[in-house]
């Protein structure tokens, strides 16, 4: 074999070996680009499927709080309504009739009267001159006071140990503090 058979040789077999470096090369670049197709696809996958579940969650987080916005309101509309009954109950007490008014406070003074105690009443309760009549003020030897104070209705018991709201509003709170949820019942129906 003479000289130029040998380079020959050489390069056939160097182009071949190039060839076949190149053509692995390529191979192993198709398998890279499908296998970073394949990863992006996952990935695109998950990020779609992330932003799925993102959006459920802002969803369902923005209905619970627009459920919870209507509660709201209607827990107002619902308090409204019954400060309005008890702005009509107060506004029948203020315009009892004398007897009425008489009987109201009679009754009052026999259940929180102590022995002694002083009324004071309200500056526009205007049957004062008349309850010093009652049977209830001489037999728990009960004084009125000439002044008046800045409360609407009733009147408030001077005792020796405590004083006793019984303005109309103080009764009223109290009223509403023990039967707030029979009324709402009454009102409004069963909860559902």
């Amino acid at each position: 074999m003479g000289r130029e058979e040998i380079l020959s040789r050489i390069l056939s077999d160097a182009e071949a070996e190039a060839a076949e470096i190149v053509r692995a090369a390529e191979q192993r670049a198709a398998e890279i680009v499908r296998a970073a197709e394949d990863s992006l696809a996952a990935d695109r996958a998950a990020a779609e499927e992330e932003a799925r579940e993102r959006a459920r969650r802002i969803k369902e987080g923005r209905a619970a709080t627009a459920r919870l916005d209507g509660a709201k309101v209607l827990l107002a509309e619902k308090r409204r309504v019954i400060d309005g009954v008890y702005l009509r109950a107060l506004s029948s007490l203020l315009a009892l009739e004398k007897h009425e008014s008489l009987l109201l406070l009679g009754r009052l003074l026999e259940e929180n009267a102590e022995e002694g105690d002083e009324i004071v009443f309200a500056e526009n309760f205007p049957y004062a001159e008349e309850a010093k009549e009652l049977s209830v003020v001489t037999e728990k030897h009960l004084t009125v006071s000439d002044k008046r104070l800045p409360i609407k209705g009733g009147c408030i018991l001077r005792g020796k140990v405590c004083d006793t709201d019984l303005s109309y509003p103080a009764l009223l709170a109290a009223d509403r503090e023990e039967h707030q949820a029979e009324i709402a019942l009454a009102v409004f129906g069963k909860a559902k």
